[in-house]
């Protein structure tokens, strides 16, 4: 005997779409730790540019590296709000609820604060509330992204009830 959950999911059902989030909460604490820092950053983009054949000052070099690194932020949590997105889950895990979107906008900006609170204690790294609102852009580019890509806002009331290819008007 199962319980079932939203639109009939089962325990298990509603477990697994958590278990991207919790995988990609801990790539993001894996990426905080010393091994990814700044001298990491440097050796892939020096590889990058070494492949693509282009040679830039070292001014340019810092600037990109910088922007990189950034980028990564907004990516990473970009992809684990979406994850939180779908991983708060009801009925209709695809349709818009911009309520759900704030709340994974908060949460993903919220693990932000604990990753940069576990940097002030990696050797080499460092807290930043910079990293914290780069962080926060992403979640909500992944909410975005969630919008564009998904079913649209979920109808109600009278909206729901109008039949496809009809009107609501009354007849004149």
């Amino acid at each position: 005997m199962s319980s079932s959950g939203p639109a009939g999911e089962s325990r298990l059902q509603a477990f697994l779409w958590w278990v991207p989030v919790i995988v990609w909460a801990g790539v993001i604490f894996f990426m905080s730790t010393k091994n990814f820092g700044t001298s990491f950053t440097n050796n892939l983009l020096a590889q990058i540019l070494a492949l693509v054949h282009l040679t830039v000052s070292r001014h340019t070099f810092g600037l990109l590296a910088h922007v990189f690194r950034k980028l990564g932020h907004l990516t990473e949590y970009s992809i684990f709000a979406v994850f939180l997105y779908h991983a708060l889950g009801d009925d209709h895990r695809s349709v818009w609820n911009p309520r759900k979107a704030l709340a994974c906008i908060l949460l993903a900006t919220l693990y932000s604060l604990t990753d940069e609170f576990h940097q002030r204690f990696v050797p080499g790294r460092g807290p930043s509330i910079v990293d914290c609102g780069i962080d926060g852009i992403g979640a909500t580019l992944g909410m975005v992204i969630v919008y564009f890509a998904g079913e649209g806002p979920a109808q109600t009331g009278e909206q729901a009830e109008v039949p496809a290819g009809g009107n609501n008007s009354s007849p004149s």
